[in-house]
Parts: C-alpha cells; sequence; structure tokens
C-alpha cells in the first residue's frame, strides 16, 4: 500500500540546509533589526524633522513604492541574465546609498533620490533573493526556509521599532539620522557575504538549448510569453489578491479604520502591531511543522479564512468604538491576521519557483513582486477612499468579497494547473502490505 510520508521534523532542517542557505539566514534579524529602527518612521521624520508638508510626504511615500514597480520588470531580466547573487548585491547597495542620503535628507530633491533609490531597492530585493534561495535550498525544504525567513524578519522589525521607540526623539533630529545612518549599516553584512563565501553561488543557469528554442529565446523570453505558460497567470493574480486584501490593508487600511471607526488610541495600535510580530514569531515554526506534506493551495484557502476572520473582528469594532472592547478587537484582528500570514510564507513563494524552470526564475519571481508591488499602489487608495468618506463598512465587506475571489482563484483555478510538486505534494512512499 502506499502512504504519504510523514513530515520531516523541524529539527533536522538546519542540519539538512545547505551552508550557503545558513550562511544566508544567518543575517537575516540583524539587517531587518535596522529596517524596523525607520519602519514606523518614515512619515514622522519627513514631516515632523525636515518639515516637508503631509501632502507632499503622501507623494513622497507613494514615489518608495512607484520606485519598486518601475524597477521589477526589468530586475527580472537583470536576475536571469547575471545571476541572483549580483542583483542581491546591486540592490544591498542601493539601499545602502538610499539610506545615507535620507539620514541628510533636508531638501525636496534631496529626499526624492534618497526615496527613488530605497524604493528601487525594494522592487529588486525580493525577486533577487527569492531566486537566490531557490538556487541554493532544495525544494523539499524550500518552504521552511522562506518560513524561517519571514520569523527572523519580523523578530528583527519587532526588536528595531522597540529601540527605535526608545530613541527617536523629534526634538534632537540626530537621533533620526543616527537611525537612517544604521539601517545603512544593517545592509553591510549580507553584501560581504555575497561578496566573500556566497561568491560562487547564484550566478545566472545556462541550459543547453536545441535550436529552435535558441531562436524562441533569442530576443529573451517576454512577461506576456510568460503568462501564457500553465499555472502562471492564475499565481500571480492569486498573488496580487492575498496582497490587496492582505499586507495593503493591515499597513494601511485598517490603522484608518482603527482610528476613525473604532476610535483607539495611538498606543492601542501600536500594540496591536506588537501583537502581530510576536505571533509570527512565536507560531511560525509550529505553523510550518503543520502545513507540511499538505497542498499548498488548500494552505492558501486555510490563510484567507484566517484573514476573513480577522477583518470580521476589526468590523465588530464599529458596534463598540472608543471601547476597551474595541481596543481588544484591534489586537485579535492583527493577531489572527498574523496567523494567516504564517500560513502565506511557506507557500505562495514555494510555489513560484518550484513552478519556475532555472532559467526563468528571476522573472518568474518579478511577476510575483511585481503583483505585490501592484497591491501596494492600489490597496492603500482604495482603502482611504472609503473609510474617508465614511464607507468602512462598504471597506470591510470588500475585502470580505476578496477573500471569497481569493479562494475561488486557489482552488478552481490555480490548483489544476499547478504539478504536484510544485503544490507540495510529495511522492508517496511505497510499503509492503
Amino acid at each position: 500500500m502506499s502512504v504519504q510520508p510523514s513530515p520531516v521534523p523541524l529539527r533536522t532542517f538546519w542540519t539538512d540546509l545547505p551552508r550557503e542557505g545558513r550562511l544566508l539566514l544567518s543575517v537575516v534579524a540583524f539587517q531587518f533589526i535596522g529596517t524596523g529602527l525607520v519602519l514606523p518612521f518614515w512619515v514622522v521624520y519627513l514631516h515632523e524633522i525636515r518639515g516637508f508638508s503631509l501632502d507632499t510626504v503622501g507623494l513622497l511615500m507613494a514615489l518608495l513604492s512607484l520606485a519598486g514597480v518601475v524597477v521589477v520588470g526589468p530586475g527580472g531580466v537583470v536576475i536571469d541574465r547575471i545571476g541572483a547573487r549580483k542583483t542581491m548585491i546591486g540592490s544591498l547597495m542601493m539601499a545602502f546609498s538610499g539610506q545615507i542620503v535620507m539620514a541628510f535628507a533636508e531638501t525636496i530633491p534631496v529626499a526624492v533620490v534618497g526615496l527613488s533609490l530605497v524604493g528601487a531597492s525594494f522592487g529588486l530585493s525580493w525577486p533577487a533573493s527569492q531566486s537566490m534561495v531557490a538556487t541554493i535550498v532544495p525544494s523539499a525544504i524550500r518552504p521552511r526556509y522562506f518560513g524561517m525567513n519571514f520569523a527572523l524578519l519580523n523578530l528583527g522589525v519587532g526588536i528595531g521599532g522597540i529601540i527605535g521607540g526608545l530613541v527617536a526623539d523629534v526634538d534632537r533630529p540626530v537621533t533620526f539620522q543616527t537611525m537612517y545612518l544604521v539601517e545603512a549599516a544593517s545592509y553591510l553584512p549580507a553584501t560581504l557575504l555575497l561578496l566573500g563565501p556566497l561568491r560562487h553561488a547564484g550566478g545566472p543557469h545556462r541550459r543547453e538549448l536545441s535550436e529552435v528554442e535558441e531562436q524562441a529565446d533569442a530576443g529573451g523570453v517576454g512577461y506576456l510569453a510568460l503568462l501564457r505558460r500553465p499555472g502562471v497567470l492564475p499565481l500571480t493574480l492569486l498573488s496580487f489578491v492575498a496582497a490587496f486584501i492582505g499586507y495593503a490593508q493591515l499597513n494601511s487600511g485598517m490603522p484608518a479604520y482603527a482610528r476613525a471607526v473604532s476610535e483607539v488610541s495611538t498606543r492601542a495600535l501600536g500594540w496591536a502591531f506588537a501583537a502581530n510580530t510576536l505571533v509570527i514569531v512565536l507560531l511560525q515554526l509550529l505553523v510550518l511543522r503543520r502545513v507540511d506534506g499538505h497542498r499548498r493551495t488548500r494552505v492558501v484557502v486555510v490563510m484567507a479564512v484566517m484573514w476573513a476572520v480577522s477583518w470580521m473582528l476589526l468590523g465588530a469594532t464599529s458596534w463598540i468604538p472608543g471601547t476597551v472592547g474595541a481596543t481588544l478587537l484591534v489586537a485579535g484582528c492583527a493577531s489572527v491576521f498574523a496567523l494567516g500570514e504564517t500560513l502565506l510564507q511557506p507557500t505562495v513563494p514555494a510555489m513560484v519557483n518550484d513552478l519556475a524552470p532555472d532559467h526563468l526564475r528571476g522573472r518568474y519571481n518579478a511577476l510575483n513582486s511585481a503583483a505585490f508591488q501592484a497591491a501596494s499602489v492600489t490597496g492603500p487608495p482604495v482603502a482611504g477612499l472609503l473609510i474617508g468618506r465614511g464607507l468602512g463598512d462598504v471597506w470591510i465587506g470588500l475585502l470580505l468579497a476578496g477573500v471569497l475571489l481569493e479562494i475561488a482563484v486557489a482552488v478552481l483555478w490555480v490548483e489544476p494547473q499547478l504539478p504536484d510538486v510544485a503544490n507540495g505534494v510529495r511522492e508517496p512512499t511505497r510499503q509492503a502490505s
């Protein structure tokens, strides 16, 4: 008889991980401590320290996302042609330079340069790092790597946010400048790893092509051609919907709703985000153990249900605004959402990279990144428009409708086109009966 293999114990993950993978993981938390230092204070720094109007600050923050969207398409081609490692080095150096510029951005043109560099580095870093991981981490343990990376990322951001809250002082601009310089320095360990111990990893993939394939690939494989390949378009749409009803709303719509409708304090909002980070750090490893061996599309369905519960908890605050109950519900919203996040990281990136052929991995990851970037650009304005016009209930309803769409796309469109290996289904072992 055939049986599904039992999940591999988590304790074997580190020993099974190649040396290069262990090195990459070793610098994640430190790098994102730097990110956590400045992440909560972009608007405060630009408005209260540099004196830019809030309208101008809004446009500058939009530039951050726009720069990422602009570079992600060409970035995928660059990854495939020169390799993920070199692209990662370029991304890290852009982030390093951009944060140094931001530390001394006393005028709008200087801030534009700094934010453009930082935003462009964001656009390159996701597909480059995902492609780098896929070249050095075996497919079987890749989902665990992505999940572990996410937990360490959140740990770093959480620690950085706490330190930033203690250090930042609007009456002492030098405290903000120091945080931006420390953020710049946080990119150096990863850069040194890529230049030293990892210098032989993440190069461009060369494969033998037939004459017909050479002619077809002569001008490069375009993104429209990729979208016509089985599974690519539905997986890209799934990423967009997940990001639109997920991260784009958690970072913009949820705080706006919590303040305007739930009427909770800024301190309570800060604790809600702290709870979000804590849940991820504490539960990611347990979740990795539980989802191992299950169809990734079905895990996405569970994630979508979690997010539906999260948004319903937030919507319930409209019945008891300004109360302790509303504060607890907002914290519950962020915490349940975090549990859903732990399900996203081991699934969608793993599906993308198991579906992608080696020589097009950069472009596959760039498409996935573009979907997330597009959601980060379109999601906040939708939330702002609806919540700002007193249509918070409509916004909640839109998110719940998005959850249903995500489930439908995952089960009815992605799953039928996805090979079993890309969907996390391992070969059953044979056992004598």
